[in-house]
């Protein structure tokens, strides 16, 4: 662990239930905890499109170190859960949210930012962009951009990042990872990061939480390292991941969170209290 970090958490764990609206600079709580490690910053102009899913290049992560993202939030009825379940391991995680979603329950975008979460963006409506009009495509990128944005900040920009006063995270994973070539420059030359992931739970599909940790225990074994795409609206996610947290903080993996470039100064990371 680089001595350089503080240690942190946000509010008591009880915070993470009772939908706090600050974070609280403290010492975690559970010295046996998970813990993230370390704040890797992202930036566009070197890292415009990472996930071995789906590109030919990931992020610089060592061996036992993983990313944790969750998409298609926020959920009102389980992403609470998501949170306070990484809040009890004082882990951090970036969630890729739905701009139609963002907009219903904007107390919830701010939430997950407030708790020292990374916020990106997953377009409006979920829909695949490889099968829509270029145009379409592009309305519906830009309305979740906005969405989100004006769910944190208030104001509604399409290049979180670069337009905003109060500048949002310019991170953005397409739905089922279907892209077009017109979409994915588009947001290299807005200097938008395209997240695709190194492995995931297959969470989409209805198991019960012991068989997805099963899964996604023995995937990751096999890759020891990577971004791993999860659902924070899936109730077999919400009641697996505690068990996946422990697994990971049993067998010394390493959480790592990501922030943009910019914003990496001001990050705040829960240091690994081992």
């Amino acid at each position: 662990m680089t001595p350089g970090f503080t240690r942190t958490l946000c509010a008591a764990v009880a915070a993470a239930t009772v939908w706090a609206t600050a974070a609280t600079a403290a010492e975690c709580p559970r010295k046996d905890a998970l813990g993230t490690s370390r704040v890797l910053r992202v930036d566009a102009a070197t890292s415009p499109r990472v996930g071995l899913k789906s590109f030919p290049q990931t992020l610089p992560l060592q061996d036992h170190e993983v990313v944790l993202t969750f998409d298609d939030g926020p959920w009102p009825g389980t992403t609470p859960q998501v949170l306070a379940a990484l809040a009890r391991e004082c882990v951090l995680a970036t969630f890729f949210l739905i701009g139609r979603s963002a907009s219903a329950h904007p107390e919830l975008v701010r939430r997950i930012a407030a708790l020292g979460h990374t916020v990106g963006h997953h377009t409006w409506s979920h829909p695949n962009i490889k099968h829509m009009k270029p145009d379409a495509a592009v309305a519906d990128i830009d309305k979740g951009f906005a969405a989100v944005e004006k769910a944190l900040h208030g104001t509604a920009t399409t290049t979180p990042g670069i337009a905003s006063a109060t500048p949002g995270t310019p991170f953005f994973r397409y739905p089922y990872f279907e892209m077009t070539p017109a979409t994915l420059d588009l947001l290299q030359n807005r200097g938008i990061s395209v997240f695709g992931a190194d492995l995931w739970a297959s969470d989409w599909e209805p198991m019960k939480p012991a068989q997805q940790l099963k899964l996604l225990t023995e995937r990751l074994q096999a890759a020891r390292k990577g971004i791993i795409l999860l659902h924070d609206p899936k109730a077999q996610t919400t009641a697996m991941l505690p068990a996946f947290l422990r697994y990971l903080r049993d067998n010394h993996y390493r959480v790592v969170h990501i922030v943009p470039a910019a914003a990496a100064s001001t990050a705040r990371a829960v240091q690994n209290p081992k």
